[in-house]
């Protein structure tokens, strides 16, 4: 056994990086795409471009544009002189906010009434809409605690502090950086992309060309077939995912908290398991379009529904059930409980079951089918 199995790795081996373009493809595109990928993917709204129309024109009003300006999130690109140029600016996207001031703002701050700033925002892009309303309330909320204790001092007032007072920490991840969400979940994504891709369509490739029939008929058994064609792209995962490991970390300083070897234990679980499905996809396609076409039909819904851009929790009951059978959805809480959080076999047993089992159903599901191809 050891030495057919030798022989058939060898055979795929040099079937699959003869070919200089076909190195590139399994060992840089992974890389290339992680990073492209993870500069574009990012939630954190920064640089908001804002214009500003100041009624007021005051030492107050000036203030608190400063108070806008300071923190790096608004940058005023255009000072507009009229309503009907705020509306031509929002109406082309030039800007994205608008801080409108109107006259009489720092009468209203100085005398202690009520001063309205109005902020007004693009809410085509709903999610940035909501993050640019939160960053301006807790500046105009800053901007009124000052001049509060600022009038207290003038009138020899003594303002009580709150009874309660909120003190917020974000564990894993304390800034908020969203690099440190999606560039794990990037790696899991590229590496269920390619294996199934590679997989699939190399063993169809051999289909076309002829050369599966030559393997068929030798005296090779069905495990040493499967174990031939998964283990070398296996293998090329391995290599893949330690590069891009090296570069999240050389290039967006991410390194993994928790054990590398129980990292990369889980990780041959769920390429083995991403082997499966290729194997089931090359036993029912003739041709590597066809091969082609029924990857991509399963690897978006299996992305939609793996928790990388969506939550699981916010999805329909029954959508929830059916990530069950998403090995992305297990693999990635695994991912990223290792590598943000250093969670070890007691925290992520869950997940663990569930991509082993999908993995033992996917590989079972492709001995079937090829039992039936070589009897």
């Amino acid at each position: 056994m050891i030495h057919r199995l030798k022989q058939m790795l060898v055979k795929e081996f040099l079937q699959m990086l003869r070919d200089p373009r076909m190195r590139v493809v399994i060992f840089g595109m992974p890389v290339i795409q992680m990073v492209v990928m993870a500069f574009a993917l990012t939630t954190d709204v920064t640089d908001i471009r804002t214009a500003l129309l100041d009624m007021d024109k005051t030492p107050s009003s000036r203030e608190l544009i400063s108070d806008f300006t300071a923190g790096g999130y608004f940058r005023i690109s255009h000072v507009a002189i009229s309503q009907k140029e705020i509306d031509a600016l929002l109406d082309h996207s030039i800007v994205r906010a608008v801080i409108l001031i109107p006259s009489g703002f720092e009468q209203a701050v100085e005398s202690g009434l009520k001063a309205r700033v109005q902020v007004l925002t693009d809410g085509t892009d709903s999610n940035t809409t909501a993050i640019v309303n939160g960053y301006a309330s807790r500046i105009v909320a800053g901007y009124s605690n000052k001049k509060l204790q600022e009038r207290a001092e003038k009138l020899g007032m003594k303002i009580m502090p709150a009874q309660v007072e909120p003190l917020e920490r974000a564990w894993f991840n304390t800034n908020q950086e969203s690099k440190y969400y999606f560039v794990p979940s990037l790696i899991a994504v590229m590496l269920f992309i390619f294996s199934l891709l590679l997989t699939s369509i190399g063993i169809v490739k051999e289909k076309e060309i002829g050369t599966i029939e030559q393997v068929m008929v030798t005296p090779i058994r069905k495990i040493e077939f499967i174990l031939g064609k998964t283990i070398p792209y296996m293998i090329t995962g391995y290599i893949s995912m330690t590069i891009m490991l090296g570069v999240a970390f050389v290039v967006f300083g991410i390194h993994v908290k928790g054990n590398f070897l129980l990292l990369y234990g889980l990780t041959g679980i769920y390429l083995f398991g991403n082997q499966g499905i290729a194997l089931i996809i090359s036993g029912s396609a003739s041709t590597q379009q066809q091969a082609m076409l029924t990857s991509f039909l399963i690897l978006m819904p299996c992305v939609m529904l793996s928790g990388f851009m969506f939550p699981i929790k916010n999805m329909p009951d029954l959508v929830q059930y059916i990530t069950f059978l998403n090995p992305m959805r297990w693999y990635l809480q695994i991912l990223r409980g290792i590598v943000m959080k250093g969670a070890g076999l007691k925290v992520l047993w869950p997940s663990i079951a569930g991509q082993a089992a999908l993995a033992f159903l996917f590989v079972t599901l492709a001995w079937a089918r090829f039992s039936k191809t070589l009897s």
